[in-house]
């Protein structure tokens, strides 16, 4: 009995502890927060019981607002998703509550076309790992976007160098 019940701890446990199962949802973008975050409006009820999620695009990271091209991304998602209906792909629910989801608009995944123009980083180990480091070396290649700079710095860097900067 003792045995049964500690298994029955363990896997709810490990539910608890799991990130957010890969749902798909639809609905529209209503506030493009940065060149990665996004506010979005589900179609239908989420369980979360929240009529709007923030979704912060997986397999990416975009520049700061403060850092350079970090506005750019900013326009360049708007003028893509911004009052656009398209389909969420949950992979994750991160330690600030936003849900890790990759964006498709028209079957094209948002947030690999955005390193494809030169404007988000590729930081993934998912699936398609392979495709979007290659979407960035081309980017690199081609000098778009933020490799126009001889040494551009990775989001992840410039928060470290300014902590008292909102991010």
């Amino acid at each position: 009995m003792k045995r049964a019940f500690a298994l029955l701890c363990l896997l709810l446990l490990g539910w608890a502890a799991a990130p957010a199962v890969a749902d798909t949802m639809t609905g529209v973008v209503i506030i493009v927060i940065d060149g990665d975050t996004v506010l979005f409006k589900p179609d239908a009820y989420h369980p979360s019981g929240r009529a709007f999620l923030k979704i912060r695009l997986a397999d990416i990271d975009a520049p700061e607002h403060d850092q350079p091209y970090g506005e750019a991304a900013t326009r360049a998602l708007a003028a893509q998703v911004l009052n656009q209906r398209v389909e969420v792909d949950t992979v994750a629910t991160d330690v600030y509550g936003r849900t890790i989801a990759r964006i498709r608009m028209d079957g094209d995944e948002v947030g690999a076309d955005l390193v494809r123009r030169g404007l988000a980083w590729s930081v993934t180990r998912s699936r398609n790992a392979s495709a979007l480091k290659a979407a960035q070396r081309q980017a690199r290649l081609a000098r778009r976007g933020l490799w126009q700079d001889a040494a551009p710095i990775p989001p992840r860097v410039w928060r470290r160098m300014h902590p008292a900067a909102e991010h």
